[in-house]
């Protein structure tokens, strides 16, 4: 479900805000240093029907960069196959995001349109490298260009290099033409949780470094996760071990969290609400669930227990 994909990419930015900096010097070859402040506005916007109601529009992101020039921006995430639609929609975001801050003076209307841009999760033969809008006027015709950055043209090397780090939880889409041999070969499927061992390895050490915070490690890994379990949904051993992989390292990441507060309690009750969690799911065996939540079997087994209760 696209909306998955969405809430991704909206929890995401709007949670670990500095990580769309990268994202943005890439599309749009700026210089931010990330130190700029950022400004969110609304996502909600009510597109004028001549003759109907209102119609809502909600988009991915609207907000406003502080740095030496200040520059409005919009980002939507798309997943689907490119089909015309998608400039129209655009089109409407960015003119009611115009207007919203559109000023009148002695009869004179001044609008400013955002730098915008799409995401693209998949890519197709039609996805263009960029598309353009063309706005003939009385007084002239403006046309400019809309950038397309696509998920699947960027390695592991270039998302970590660049500091692409809000691309991570749409990597695997990078895999998906290949989800039917992996969940068949354990060779390659071993490959993939090699990959994302790296990965985890690298957000470990980005941590140590102070390049990003704990908070932002989780949320990357946690959002990994679900689409990994939205993506993969028909292929029961990619989910097994590598979305398995990525809930197991959310528990560690947040058991380490409650142990460095000294809170023994906490570990435990935080342990057996995951393991309660994953048996809900009902996707990992008893063993995985309790290596992943550093459980007992037998603890697994008795909380099994009083589910069935």
């Amino acid at each position: 479900m696209a909306n998955i994909y969405d809430g991704a990419f909206r929890t995401i930015l709007n949670d670990c805000r500095k990580l769309i900096i990268p994202i943005i010097n890439e599309i749009f070859s700026e210089t931010y240093t990330g130190e700029e402040e950022i400004q969110f506005f609304p996502n909600e916007h009510f597109i004028d029907q001549q003759d109907e109601a209102d119609k809502e529009r909600i988009t991915d992101t609207n907000f406003r960069i502080l740095g030496k020039v200040q520059k409005k921006y919009h980002i939507e995430c798309e997943s689907s196959m490119p089909d015309g639609k998608i400039a129209i929609r655009l089109f409407e975001y960015d003119a009611q995001i115009a207007l919203d801050e559109g000023e009148v003076t002695e009869e004179t209307l001044t609008v400013t349109f955002p730098h915008t841009a799409v995401l693209y999760l998949r890519s197709y033969q039609k996805t263009p490298d960029r598309m353009k809008y063309v706005i003939i006027t009385p007084g002239g015709t403006v046309q400019y260009d809309v950038p397309v950055m696509k998920v699947q043209a960027y390695s592991l090397n270039d998302i970590f290099e660049k500091g692409l780090l809000m691309l991570i939880p749409f990597y695997i889409f990078s895999h998906e033409k290949s989800f039917s041999e992996y969940n068949s070969n354990e060779k390659k499927l071993a490959e993939l949780e090699a990959e994302y061992q790296i990965i985890l390895k690298r957000l470990d050490e980005l941590e140590r470094q102070g390049a990003i915070g704990a908070f932002d490690k989780r949320t990357i890994i946690d959002l990994s996760g679900d689409v990994i379990k939205e993506i993969a949904q028909k292929y029961e051993n990619v989910q097994k071990v590598v979305g398995g992989m990525m809930r197991g390292a959310m528990i560690e990441t947040s058991a380490r969290r409650i142990l460095n507060q000294g809170i023994s309690q906490g570990i435990n009750e935080t342990k057996k609400e995951t393991a309660l969690r994953m048996l809900q799911d009902g996707e990992l065996s008893i063993d995985k669930i309790a290596k992943y939540s550093n459980l007992e079997v037998a603890e697994v087994e008795q909380l099994a227990g009083l589910q069935t209760v």
